[in-house]
């Protein structure tokens, strides 16, 4: 299965809570994990946030501070 990758990363507003990123790239609900990845050896990003914020998680899986994007997104796009 190909890993869909995106040039941009998805921002949005995360409440507190666990929240589960997916790290392989098959998940039909991206950026969440679906679980699609058992059995890869895979697992997902598990992020903890303690009160409302906004995130951008990266959609190239690029990043050095993955599932946070660090705007490598930018350097890919000429490739």
């Amino acid at each position: 299965m190909e890993v869909m990758m995106n040039p941009t990363p998805y921002v949005m507003s995360l409440e507190p809570g666990s929240h589960y990123f997916c790290a392989c790239g098959r998940s039909a609900n991206l950026p969440f994990c679906d679980g699609t990845h058992q059995g890869s050896g895979v697992e997902p990003f598990a992020v903890d946030i303690a009160e409302p914020r906004t995130v951008a998680i990266c959609a190239c899986h690029q990043s050095a501070n993955r599932p946070f994007c660090d705007g490598t997104h930018k350097s890919l796009a000429a490739e």
